[in-house]
């Protein structure tokens, strides 16, 4: 290290200038692009059903999708250190917000919902009567 710190920020991010988070940046936004895409087609596979679950999938995949790819060209085109610093701290730290702080109390009240749905179908079908179906009354049909 021959500059402050803060002197860093302003350089070229390339493999001359940052030997050492170069390729481990752009390589882990390549692999981490292509598990965020099939995380996302696995997961909106099984949960088709469950719409809060599919939007928040949506949404982490969006935000992933934008903060990876544009490491990734920020690398290409040989970006300044302080934009690669500071889509990596807002990406993430949106992903983060996304399925910490956003969708939690979303998906509590999506399952508090499933549960009452399950316990008022499980009472209504409590008794073996419920799920027999009456006989209608039979009518006697006059013959003019």
């Amino acid at each position: 290290m021959t500059k402050l710190p803060w002197e860093y920020l302003f350089d070229t991010f390339n493999n001359r200038n940052f030997p050492d988070l170069f390729h481990p940046i752009w390589i882990a936004s390549l692999v981490l692009l292509v598990v965020l895409i099939a995380m996302y087609n696995v997961r909106t596979r099984q949960l088709h059903r469950h719409e809060p679950y599919l939007t928040m999938y949506e949404w982490l995949l969006w935000t992933g999708f934008i903060t990876f790819s544009l490491l990734i060209v920020g690398a290409i085109f040989v970006f300044d250190f302080v934009l690669i610093v500071l889509v990596a701290t807002i990406g993430l730290g949106a992903l983060v917000w996304i399925r910490f702080r956003r969708f939690p109390p979303i998906l509590a009240a999506y399952e508090h919902r499933l549960a009452r749905q399950r316990y008022f179908t499980r009472s209504k079908y409590a008794r073996p009567e419920a799920t027999i179906r009456p006989k209608a009354a039979r009518r006697s049909r006059r013959r003019r």
